[in-house]
């Protein structure tokens, strides 16, 4: 892992994914974007960011690139358990816990900010809207994760991999990652079938029967839903979960 040259605002996707939380005052958002310059950080595709088993002594903040969460099977087989994706931190706080009990992979380029426990700590005890909104993202990483067993326990073929198409776009779209109809797709055949409990073959049978009924576009690493409502509707999808819909 190698620091990075400052490149543009890095801090954006950050800044968007908290403030469709809790809206931050000025003076959190500068200390936010002084956090993430000092702890810049990139990461190759393939490489892990934190391993199960690792002490934990800091907090990343992802700033660009896509990543999963896995746990690996003393026979090898893993299980995606969420994806990482701009904007989201790997766990305010996590450093409480004595080591990793997951491991955190890059599936593209990544650039990330590495925040020591001391320095974020002090983020959250200078500014009470940073804090909110950190609390809040932590709370929403666990109704995703409510929402993943549902989608794993109770969701039948189809309606996993829409449902989780359709959380993707959603968590894309409060830090500006969509375009129009479409957004980057970086996952391939095998993280779907690793995230959804399913086989690869099945996850390609039913991404043929998403393409067949004109829900999806899926081409060249770049996804487009176009008909965002009626693959909702398939997946039994409701983006209450994710909450993000500003309070004061």
């Amino acid at each position: 892992m190698h620091p990075p040259v400052l490149e543009g605002n890095l801090a954006q996707p950050v800044i968007r994914r908290l403030n469709a939380m809790r809206q931050l005052s000025e003076r959190g958002i500068a200390l936010l974007q002084q956090a993430i310059q000092d702890g810049l950080h990139r990461a190759r595709p393939g490489e892990d960011l934190a391993t199960e088993g690792d002490p934990v002594d800091s907090v990343r903040i992802i700033l660009s690139g896509w990543l999963c969460r896995y746990k690996t099977l003393a026979d090898g087989r893993r299980q995606i358990v969420n994806f990482v994706l701009p904007g989201d931190s790997c766990d305010a706080c996590v450093y409480l816990l004595s080591v990793m009990d997951h491991s955190i992979g890059a599936l593209t380029p990544v650039t990330y900010a590495d925040i020591k426990r001391p320095v974020f700590e002090q983020l959250l005890a200078s500014d009470r809207s940073l804090e909110e909104a950190l609390w809040c993202e932590t709370m929403v990483s666990s109704a995703i994760q409510r929402e993943w067993t549902v989608n794993i326990g109770r969701r039948v073929a189809l309606e996993r991999v829409a449902h989780l198409l359709c959380e993707l776009y959603e968590r894309l779209l409060p830090v500006g990652m969509i375009d129009g109809d479409s957004c980057l797709f970086p996952i391939t055949q095998m993280d779907l079938a690793d995230a959804t409990g399913l086989s690869v073959v099945h996850v390609n049978r039913t991404l043929q029967e998403l393409r067949g009924s004109g829900l999806i576009v899926l081409r060249d690493r770049i996804l487009t839903i176009n008909d965002l409502k009626q693959l909702k509707d398939t997946a039994l999808f409701s983006a209450d979960y994710l909450h993000t819909k500003r309070h004061g």
